[in-house]
């Protein structure tokens, strides 16, 4: 039964309403994706997409886009990361890869699939792509670590000071209304704990080490960078790293957006991410011709063409 095996799989699936059931996040009450217009396609002719979230970040991060990913057809897969679940000693990026090659033979054994990866996310994502190319069929990635961080504030985090980690939150938005009581509550209750604490140090001293300039030319697969114009985190520069070292890499800036993208301008990221699917991975009809699979997003303006 699909209940019975979220216990074997750590992430979460969700029905639709018909009862077609889709891998997804969150839980059934609190993410429930409705039909929209969109051709008929058969989701096991397409790469699952997984999606990864940041160092301080949680599967909810992408509630928009797995969304809109699976009213399109796409099997959407999101892990949730034992960034604080790890021991100690394997608290860093090659514990995360550890974990991420375990669950994607799981979850999808010999199946390439789409990574698509903000933060520290974007620099796992590259990560196992260096080590298994032939298992990654693109990357999305959306102010991914890797190339270098702008570190912002002091580096002794002042763990009960509730407006110091509001202020520091709010860094990663263009509008730090973003940065709400519930995500400044988790934060909080994080920093709070000694352990998760320690696991976040060693975390972020793998990211700083675990370079990949000197290898992006190694990856030859599909690149779709989607970069917040005014990340403050990774600047803009990292995305043009980026677009430069890697082979078949097609950047886009949404203006008025910080570090995360998929949460600020969820609608424009999400065209981006559908457009660029849909070009690579077109959805097949039951009559096996292509059909273009869309979904009820409002299309926007803002969109770069690519390359810029």
């Amino acid at each position: 039964m699909l209940l019975a095996s979220m216990k074997k799989l750590p992430y979460f699936l969700f029905r639709l309403p018909e009862g077609n059931e889709l891998d997804g996040m969150l839980t059934p009450s609190r993410l429930q994706a409705t039909p929209s217009s969109h051709l008929e396609a058969d989701s096991s002719a397409l790469p699952p997409v997984v999606l990864l979230y940041g160092m301080l970040g949680e599967p909810a991060n992408w509630t928009a886009t797995a969304k809109a990913l699976t009213a399109a057809g796409y099997r959407v897969l999101i892990p949730q990361l034992p960034i604080y679940e790890l021991p100690l000693k394997e608290s860093n990026l090659q514990g995360l890869i550890a974990f991420l090659e375990r669950f994607l033979d799981g979850a999808c054994p010999k199946t390439p699939v789409v990574l698509a990866g903000n933060s520290l996310g974007g620099q796992l994502a590259l990560l196992y792509a260096l080590r298994h190319p032939d298992q990654v069929a693109a990357l999305v990635l959306t102010g991914a670590s890797g190339i270098y961080e702008v570190e912002l504030g002091t580096s002794t985090m002042r763990r009960y000071d509730r407006e110091y980690i509001r202020e520091r939150a709010a860094l990663t938005f263009y509008d730090p209304r973003h940065a709400t009581d519930e995500l400044v509550d988790r934060v909080q209750l994080t920093l709070n704990d000694r352990q998760k604490v320690l696991r976040l140090i060693r975390m972020a001293r793998s990211a700083q080490r675990e370079t990949v300039t000197e290898r992006l030319h190694e990856l030859t697969m599909p690149v779709l960078l989607i970069w917040g114009r005014n990340d403050r985190i990774t600047p803009p520069d990292v995305a043009y790293t980026l677009r430069k070292h890697l082979p078949a890499a097609t950047l886009h800036f949404i203006d008025r957006c910080g570090h995360a993208p998929m949460m600020e301008h969820p609608a424009l990221f999400n065209t981006l991410l559908l457009a660029f699917l849909q070009r690579h991975f077109p959805p097949v009809a039951p009559n096996g011709r292509q059909a273009s699979a869309f979904v009820n997003s409002p299309s926007t303006s803002s969109a770069l063409p690519a390359g810029t």
